[in-house]
């Protein structure tokens, strides 16, 4: 599920995923502008990061480069369910403690 349109999303793309178990993205793939940060929701599975496997489980984050050649793999248990990310890198100018200001008004909970 891609959340582009339904958030109308500016600067962003997010998606939320299920590979069934012992299925795989079918491609390896890399960015030319954006990094990703993947985060495991349930399950578990590994990812290819560059010639390279690692190991993935629910509360697992990962960062990777534009150029970092990726794909993942549910693993035989079970499905994997994982939120992917995506950000043009080095875009963010302002984090959350410079960016937030005030405004005066209080929810009807206050």
């Amino acid at each position: 599920m891609t959340l582009h349109d339904d958030l109308a999303l500016t600067g962003s793309e997010i998606s939320i995923n299920n590979l069934p178990a012992s299925v795989s993205v079918p491609f390896v793939h890399a960015h030319k502008r954006n990094e990703e940060v993947y985060i495991v929701l349930a399950g578990k599975g590994q990812f290819y990061i560059d010639g390279e496997k690692f190991d993935v489980e629910e509360g697992s984050v990962l960062r990777l480069d534009p150029a970092a050649a990726r794909c993942i793999k549910a693993g035989s248990q079970g499905p994997l369910r994982y939120m992917c990310i995506q950000t043009e890198a080095k875009s963010l100018v302002q984090f959350t403690e410079t960016d937030g200001v005030p405004v005066d008004v209080k929810p009807s909970w206050l």
